[in-house]
């Protein structure tokens, strides 16, 4: 008799923490997008330098969005722990790159992490990790929502990405190579809007100007990357694309066969004892 393999299934988005994903999304991009599209006369870009204290309210709803799909989404005691697991395993990978051009092993974890866990707990495990590594290296600033966010939107891409129950091997491993690569360069974009608007006139050419329109805050926007972060985010594309090809095979099949033990989303139940029967020469007796 053969045992019937347990399919990975991915945790699931209920209605709630959908709407919460959607809404601290939002925010997000507004947070992260308001230099390009506010405009120069508006009150928004007046008060520019208090912008990082307005958007760390972002936090509060990563926070909502965290318990929301904990309490909704179904996951169990295992599951929790798989997530402490993952989260506490990354944020101690982060400090070993700190200080070097792109060496952030983590990145890769979280990749592989999202494709085989889904978007759901991909988002969760990315703002979650972000925020353990901050506490661990004393990373706690205006800086830190917009950190996990973008963790978070980095690895639920992953999860998103296609054939999750088809495609596997060097095909698989193709896919998670390229979407670390681009993923990792949209990550560093996405972190330089959210410091750029604050460089004041340290870099005149390059920084953010209230008084400009789009097209001119986009051209700095786009010689501050070149000039500032290009070396380190094509460090952290290429590490993560090494450590993909190099070690994602083992550690896919890892936490597929850890989530099939975990059994996310299985419903325990119990079956109603029987009672017991003796036979005797005059038949049976309960």
């Amino acid at each position: 008799m053969t045992t019937p393999e347990v399919r990975t299934r991915a945790v699931r988005l209920g209605p709630r923490s959908l709407a919460a994903l959607c809404l601290v999304s939002a925010v997000g991009v507004a947070g992260f997008g308001w230099p390009l599209f506010a405009d120069p006369s508006s009150q928004v870009a007046a008060h520019a330098q208090d912008a990082p204290w307005l958007f760390a309210g972002l936090l509060v709803l990563l926070v909502a969005v965290v318990m929301a799909t904990i309490s909704e989404s179904g996951l169990g005691p295992k599951a929790v722990a798989m997530l402490g697991v993952l989260a506490a395993t990354g944020a101690a990978l982060r400090p070993i790159g700190a200080g070097t051009a792109g060496i952030e092993p983590m990145f890769f974890l979280m990749v592989l992490s999202g494709r085989v866990l889904g978007p759901g707990f991909g988002f969760v495990l990315g703002s979650v990790t972000m925020f353990s590594s901050a506490l661990l290296t004393g990373g706690v600033g205006p800086w830190l929502p917009f950190q996990m966010l973008a963790m978070g939107w980095f690895t639920m891409g992953a999860g998103l990405l296609p054939g999750p129950d088809r495609l596997r091997g060097r095909g698989e491993l193709a896919l998670l190579a390229a979407y670390g690569f681009c993923a990792a360069f949209a990550y560093g974009t996405v972190m330089n809007l959210a410091g750029w608007p604050f460089m004041g006139a340290l870099a005149s050419n390059v920084a953010f100007d209230p008084h400009a329109d789009v097209t001119a805050n986009l051209a700095r926007f786009l010689a501050y990357c070149l000039a500032t972060s290009l070396g380190w985010d094509l460090g952290r594309a290429v590490v993560t694309v090494v450590l993909t090809l190099a070690l994602g095979a083992t550690l896919l099949k890892a936490l597929r066969r850890a989530t099939r033990r975990a059994a996310f989303e299985t419903p325990v139940t119990f079956e109603p004892r029987r009672r017991a029967t003796q036979v005797t020469p005059h038949g049976r007796v309960p």
